[in-house]
Formats: C-alpha cells, structure tokens, sequence
C-alpha cells in the first residue's frame, strides 16, 4: 500500500546513505542507523564510487544493510540513486559521516501519524566535533520571524501550512542528515537537483525546491549530528557563499515557478558576493577581490565594497600593504570598547 493510501499510520521508513570514501566514519553512522528506537524497515548505502575500504565495512553489515555501488557522480546522484531503489513509503538521508540520537525516525514518524499529507520534514541538528555533541541548535540561529506560522502537532513537531521559499532564499537551516521524504512526492517534484553537483553547497538548490511545496514538517528537537572532521566541503564560508550565489542563479534560470520571487533571489545573490569579497579581502586574497568585484550589479558596488576593490586593483606589492593597513585599522575599531 501506498504513502498516499495509508493515512496517518503503518508507513514504512527507509533510510538512504551516500557514501563516498568514509571506510572510517561509515561504522559509526550506521550503527547509529540501526540502532534507532523505531528501526528502519531498509537501510541502503550508496558506495559512490569509493576507493577506500568502504566495501569492506558495507561486507561486515551484510543482511542488515544493501549495498549499491556506482561510479563516482557526487553525493546528489548517489542519493537520487538510493531514493529510486527505496521501496519504503518515507525515505530518510544520512551523509556516511553524520549521526543520528536513536529517537529521529521515531520522531518523524509522530510527524507524519500527526499530519499525513506532510511532503517532507527536517529535524534541527547541532555540530559534533571530536566526538562532542555542541550546545547550538541550528533552528535558534534563524532570523526573528523564521518560524512564523508553524503549527504545532506536539512537543517537538509541527509543520508548515504554507510553502516558506521566500524565507529559504534569504536563510537555509536545513541539512540532508536532518530531511525525511515521502517518497513518491519527492520523485514527482525531481528528487534531489543533480544539475549544481559540482557547485559548494549542493542541498541548497533542493532544499529551495522543497521550500515550494507544502505540508513542511519540522522536528525542533536537535536528533542529528552533523560530524565536523578534515574532509568537510562546508567549512570555507567565501566559497559557501560564492557556491550559494551560483545556486540561486541555476534555480533562478531553470525553474520558471520561481518567477516572482525574481528581486528576492537577486538581492540575495548580490549580498552572497558581497560577503564573499569582504571575506577575501579579510584574508589578503586580492585576485579573489577583483573576480567577485566583476560579478556584483552596479547597484551592489558602492562604498566600502568599491573602495576595497580599488586597493584590490593597485599593483600588487602597493595592494597587499594598504589592504593589510586597512585590515590593521578595522581590527582596531572593533576592539574599542
């Protein structure tokens, strides 16, 4: 029986795991997987193409877990891959490098008994680094008026009645290990945008497509931690930025729905650069300075922007001494009392 067909209760939840040389972290994300108070119904891990000992571990889960392996195409075609092999009515994804407390699939389940016309959901998350699980939940960092209009299904669950897009454009607090599908709704809206997989900061272009659609659930409670480590993508915020900037013009350009949010989503691209150019110039990187300066409109070019740009543009040895004065003296402002 369906998703569609079943109402609020009997769904089956798969889980799908891509997985592209993390023989070291794999272990524990799956056992993470499989020791959730409501126990996935599949669990299926997508080797993308790993040169490692990857297989090696997916063999010591032989019964527990289906292994698929392709060649290497990025994580968005390996979970686009694992969600057509699903056979679960809900899909869940996890990174092979993130973990899960043993309530999240029980909590999303409460989500969809409570609302089952949900389309999707993302639970709150908190960073772990060397093991630790941090205090800092990322749903308490949105901007003021975020949350507005959420309606609570119980203590930790609630949903979105409306689609949030606009609000997505501006602040994205969602994250794959923390996103949950009903999977036949996910596969009519296209699944997982495999058009950005080689641009910084892949989820955000589907993350914006899901933003169209509602019921959107949301779990407050922080059930997912994302593991912080050396092989991370996510961690240079001028190439977040600048990668973000490219997203929202590929949404922008390929999905006509997205029509009249036009001046939003160009206002954000525009202060996604700029913030990217104040980062370069932050670290000495003039050339950086001038590309991002060459790609702000007119309009997003004045004042400190343009003076920073102008110093960018001095000959080099003349750039990097004045810049480091100007670094010098804003350092200064921000430490008087």
């Amino acid at each position: 029986m369906g998703i569609s067909e079943q109402g609020g209760a009997g769904r089956t939840i798969g889980v799908v795991v891509p997985s592209y040389n993390r023989a070291g972290l794999l272990p524990e994300t799956l056992d993470a997987i499989l020791g959730q108070t409501r126990p996935p119904d599949e669990v299926v891990v997508v080797d993308d193409g790993s040169t490692d000992d990857t297989q090696a571990v997916l063999a010591r889960y032989a019964g527990r877990v289906r292994a698929i392996r392709i060649a290497n195409g990025g994580d968005l075609v390996a979970r686009n891959t694992g969600l057509r092999e699903a056979g679960s009515d809900l899909v869940a994804f996890c990174d092979s490098d993130d973990l899960w407390r043993p309530g999240f699939l029980a909590a999303m389940e409460r989500l969809w008994q409570a609302e089952p016309r949900t389309r999707a959901a993302y639970g709150n998350f908190v960073i772990v680094r060397d093991g630790v699980w941090e205090q800092a939940e990322k749903f308490a960092a949105a901007p003021a008026g975020f949350w507005d209009g959420l309606r609570a299904l119980g203590p930790d669950i609630a949903v979105f009645d409306a689609p949030i897009l606009p609000r997505v454009v501006g602040y994205q607090p969602f994250f794959p290990s923390a996103m949950v599908v009903d999977r036949r709704a996910f596969l009519a809206i296209g699944g997982w945008d495999e058009a950005v997989s080689r641009i910084v900061g892949t989820d955000f272009a589907t993350a914006l497509r899901v933003a169209e659609h509602a019921p959107l659930g949301i779990v407050r409670a922080a059930l997912v931690g994302i593991r912080k480590h050396g092989d991370n993508f996510s961690g240079d915020v001028q190439k977040m930025n600048l990668g973000d900037a490219l997203i929202l013009e590929h949404v922008l350009r390929t999905r006509p729905t997205l029509a009249p949010h036009e001046g939003l989503i160009r206002a954000s691209i525009a202060q996604r650069r700029r913030e990217a150019l104040e980062t370069a110039f932050a670290r000495g990187d003039l050339a950086a300075v001038r590309e991002i300066f060459a790609l702000l409109p007119g309009e997003a070019r004045g004042g400190v922007v343009r003076v920073k740009h102008a110093v960018a543009a001095l000959p080099a040895p003349l750039g990097r001494a004045l810049g480091a004065l100007l670094r010098a003296a804003g350092s200064a402002r921000a430490r008087k009392p």
